[in-house]
């Protein structure tokens, strides 16, 4: 009887580990920080104050460039026209003599 007690046993535990070793590891929740932007929709906007781009009024809505633009449409920030800050140079500290 003991050493089907035993056996019983052992084989249990050699099961018990070999399940452990193959089981799926743990997934880990990765949680995105919410960004706020200050956009004013010229049409609806979605529950996170975003425009809702399936209406047309949204599309339209400041999507163009003064200037150059790049493959993917965005505005070329190497061209003064599409620079905010192109026509503003910081002025130096005047020395005093």
């Amino acid at each position: 009887m003991k050493k089907l007690l035993i056996a019983a046993l052992m084989l249990f535990g050699i099961t018990t580990v070999s399940l452990a070793q193959t089981a799926a590891p743990a997934k880990a929740k990765t949680t995105k920080a919410k960004t706020t932007t200050t956009t004013t929709a010229a049409g609806p906007t979605k529950k996170d104050g975003t425009p809702d781009m399936r209406y047309k009024a949204n599309k339209d809505a400041g999507k163009k460039a003064a200037g150059p633009t790049k493959k993917d449409g965005t505005p070329d920030m190497r061209y003064k026209s599409n620079n905010k800050d192109a026509g503003k140079k910081a002025t130096p500290a005047k020395k005093a003599a």
